[in-house]
């Protein structure tokens, strides 16, 4: 990982590497304040992410930092040097003095130096008073805006802070002493945004009540908005006392005072999310998982990647090999992909060799589904066949024509495939009068077991859902993690994979229509806004399937 330096130590300096469109290292003596906004990192500006891809010293200021640059970073992230803002080498929490010392010797250094702030670095933060400093000691600096907390938390909270009729906001740092405000400076305001109230919220609407505010007025409190463990409670003045005792509202928490409050019934959008909040487990890597972690993103969930699969060359690479070379000098008619890991082991059969997509010429290509085409097109080359109804190796049979001795020249087919791939398209193809060379492009094999924590959230229902993408990623993680816990709900990418699931002793909850990622996710996402609409019409809190136990599943007959 990262070195992480506390705050006396230096900062080492590492020459900047791609990302930054100039190419440049900023001078020394130079430093970037970077607002990360309130936690959503979709709310990072282009330009805070354009500097902290090309940062070689950055300075946190929250512990979610760490965890957003590692994310943003990639590989790169063990070649930059993080220096703790929250916190002294003697563990006490710096002074805005001491942060400002800190900041001004690290960008008196060479290197990119960036300096990250949640939210805005000039609203409700250290920004001003550490910009300050640098002018005062010839450092020059750049500030790049952040989305606030104030602004974007009732956003996400489905509060509009101001509407056609209601233009005021005043936004107030309460911070613990409520008691010293003049509440009556604020009876006539429109719309409150009040900042650190949650702890004192009771004596906040005293105060306002005592004031002449209309115990009425409608409130709402909103815990670590914009991420998907946001919680937000509404209530009135006179009844917000009793509504947040014993809700676990975890700071930051932004409360808005307002009759915009109201339209949240209506506007609420993010926390109904079908997926908000849902921890779901994708047994892939995150390189095969990318699409569809993408897409359960976009419904609220949290997927976490567990690799049960590594995909490894095969033992004697000389059958594949033989195969490229009669691909190059014309013995076969066709080439069938059925899946990713078969495009990418031919294209790098074809890197060794100094081959291209020219090789191909007069050959026909033929791919299970749309994903699989998509990827032999990044390659420059368009597939001849793509299943037009099911996108699998049997939707691929019914399309596939027959060989005809006066129409084809060659009767044989190129299949690159895994170790463990099943015989059905090679049996299928010979039925159509083909020949196949069968060939183990790669092989699969089972990953390592994942950590204890994931083990045992796994076991013990922690997770929400678990989606099988292949039969073997459900052979595979019941085999080195344990089977999902009954209350997780299942979803299967398709039948085979469904079947397999059933085999192992799981209620398959969820079947793709199609095979693909997006399809997978939209039907799960289904799935959890049917689930959540038939507890609200029951008049049952919505909770998540981990929050709800269920009587154990019985294997599948």
């Amino acid at each position: 990982m990262a070195k992480t330096a506390t705050a006396k130590t230096p900062s080492r300096s590492v020459s900047a590497s791609a990302g930054r469109p100039t190419g440049a290292t900023r001078a020394a003596g130079s430093v970037a304040f970077v607002g990360t906004g309130p936690g959503d990192p979709g709310l990072l500006t282009v330009r805070a992410l354009e500097l902290i891809k090309s940062a070689d010293v950055v300075i946190t200021g929250t512990p979610e930092h760490s965890e957003l640059l590692h994310d943003l970073l990639g590989e790169r992230f063990e070649k930059v040097t993080l220096i703790d803002g929250s916190y002294g080498e003697d563990g006490q929490p710096l002074t805005s003095a001491s942060l400002a010392r800190l900041v001004v010797r690290h960008a008196k250094a060479a290197g990119n130096v960036v300096r990250l702030l949640a939210g805005d670095p000039w609203m409700y933060a250290t920004g001003a008073e550490e910009a300050a400093a640098c002018a005062k000691a010839d450092v020059t600096f750049e500030i790049v805006p952040g989305v606030s907390s104030v602004t974007a938390v009732p956003a996400y909270a489905g509060v509009p802070l101001t509407t056609r009729t209601t233009g005021e906001v005043t936004v107030l740092k309460v911070d613990g002493k409520p008691g010293k405000i003049d509440w009556a400076k604020y009876v006539d305001c429109q719309t409150l945004v009040l900042l650190s109230a949650a702890e004192s919220i009771a004596e906040v609407a005293r105060g306002l009540q005592a004031a002449g505010r209309s115990s009425g007025t409608p409130i709402s409190l909103t815990s670590v908005g914009t991420t998907t463990e946001q919680t937000t409670v509404v209530s009135t003045l006179s009844g917000v006392a009793a509504d947040v005792e014993g809700v676990r509202l975890a700071a930051p928490v932004i409360t808005v005072v307002g009759e915009v409050v109201e339209m949240r019934g209506a506007l609420s959008w993010y926390e109904t999310k079908p997926l908000f909040g849902w921890r779901i487990l994708v047994p892939r890597t995150k390189e095969q998982a990318a699409t569809l972690s993408a897409s359960l993103r976009t419904f609220g969930g949290v997927p976490e990647e567990v690799p049960t699969i590594s995909v490894e060359p095969p033992r004697n690479p000389m059958q594949m090999n033989k195969a490229v070379r009669g691909l190059v000098e014309g013995r076969y008619e066709w080439i069938v992909f059925t899946s990713l890991n078969a495009v990418k082991a031919v294209h790098e059969k074809f890197d060794d060799y100094g081959l291209d997509a020219r090789a191909f010429s007069g050959l026909k290509v033929a791919a299970v589904g749309d994903k699989t085409a998509e990827s032999i097109a990044a390659w420059g080359i368009r597939a001849d066949l793509v299943p037009s109804g099911e996108q699998s190796v049997r939707g691929l049979l019914e399309d596939w024509p027959p060989y005809d001795d006066v129409l084809d020249p060659i009767n044989r087919v190129f299949l690159p495939r895994a170790d463990i791939a099943t015989e059905t398209l090679v049996a299928g193809l010979h039925d159509l009068g083909w020949e196949v060379d069968d060939v183990t492009a790669y092989r699969t094999v089972r990953a390592a077991p994942p950590p204890a924590s994931t083990r045992d959230a796994i076991k013990t229902g922690r997770f929400d859902a678990v989606v099988f993408t292949s039969s073997s990623t459900v052979r595979n993680l019941v085999g080195i993690a344990g089977k999902p816990h009954a209350s997780s709900v299942i979803a299967a990418i398709g039948p085979a994979t469904a079947k397999t699931c059933e085999e192992h002793g799981l209620r398959v909850d969820v079947l793709a229509s199609q095979p693909s990622a997006e399809t997978l996710a939209q039907a799960l996402a289904d799935f959890g806004a049917a689930r959540r609409l038939e507890l609200i019409e029951a008049g049952e809190q919505v909770a998540k399937p981990s929050e709800r136990r269920t009587p154990p599943r019985r294997r599948a007959t």
